[in-house]
């Protein structure tokens, strides 16, 4: 971390719907709670203010880049309450008009975005009884994203993004991962926390991934587990299901102590970049 003191984060779990406003709702008082409960960054799940059953539903309620209540609504929490604020994610105009980006905003703690990611890696599953395709609907980034804080350097990621560690090397050297998500039920129980571990092992850095957590309108079940990882590994809070957040402190002195008693990070042979 680069400078300032220790920072609370809070990870949002929700149960996100077809209706943007109650999601709006909803998600205002649980960053209300972190806010109450210090916390200066508050990270919110993918598909916070639109999870419907209908994937076109977000094509019907995409926002031009820089405008939109979806947009309006992050600005105005994250300066009401002084905090950091990321919004993952929300749907974004893409150039291709059938399709959106699926797009995580962070705000600081005036209200002024600082930094937007495109999610780059789009799920696709098929086991027979359960189908998704995102490609359908949601046209893929192709940048990596990363923002300098006050509390350090963050990466931004997002669910399908877990699984691909070459895009986490490619972030070089950062403090906290940050992964909004709706991983199914069934991938989740598999590979959520495996996942989440392995990438904050290997990084040597926090990762917090709030995600939705229980079954929505529709039926669509997801796994939940919200939860904030440390560089070695350990899992510091975790939410199983149900709305609420998960909070925890990320401690320079142990991240600077993790990378000197191990130093992985600068025995790297291949460059990400070449």
């Amino acid at each position: 971390m680069t400078s300032g003191e220790d920072m609370r984060i809070v990870a949002v779990q929700m149960i996100s719907g077809p209706e943007v406003a109650a999601n709006l709702a909803a998600a205002a008082d649980l960053v209300a709670q972190a806010a109450g409960a210090g916390a200066a960054l508050v990270a919110l799940p993918e598909y916070f203010a639109l999870l419907s059953s209908d994937e076109q539903a977000k094509v019907a309620a995409r926002e031009a880049d820089g405008s939109g209540p979806m947009q309006d609504w992050l600005a105005e929490t994250a300066a009401r309450h002084g905090i950091w604020l990321v919004g993952g994610t929300i749907p974004l105009v893409a150039d291709d008009a059938a399709r959106v980006r699926n797009s995580v905003l962070v705000f600081d703690g005036s209200g002024r975005r600082v930094a937007r990611y495109d999610k780059m890696h789009l799920f696709g599953f098929d086991n027979g009884a359960e189908h998704f395709d995102e490609s359908r609907t949601i046209e893929a980034g192709s940048r990596v994203a990363c923002v300098d804080t006050p509390f350090g350097r963050l990466g931004l990621s997002v669910c399908y993004d877990l699984r691909f560690p070459e895009l986490y090397r490619a972030m070089r050297a950062v403090d906290l991962i940050l992964v909004p998500s709706a991983f199914t039920a069934t991938t989740g129980r598999a590979h959520w926390e495996t996942l989440l571990r392995a990438r904050a092992i290997e990084n040597q850095c926090y990762v917090a991934a709030p995600a939705q957590g229980g079954v929505h309108a529709g039926g669509r079940r997801t796994w939940g587990h919200t939860m904030i990882v440390d560089p070695w590994g350990e899992v510091l809070a975790c939410r199983d299901e149900g709305p609420g957040i998960v909070l925890a402190e990320l401690d320079r002195a142990h991240l600077a102590a993790v990378r000197a008693q191990l130093p992985a990070l600068a025995h790297r042979r291949l460059d990400p970049a070449s």
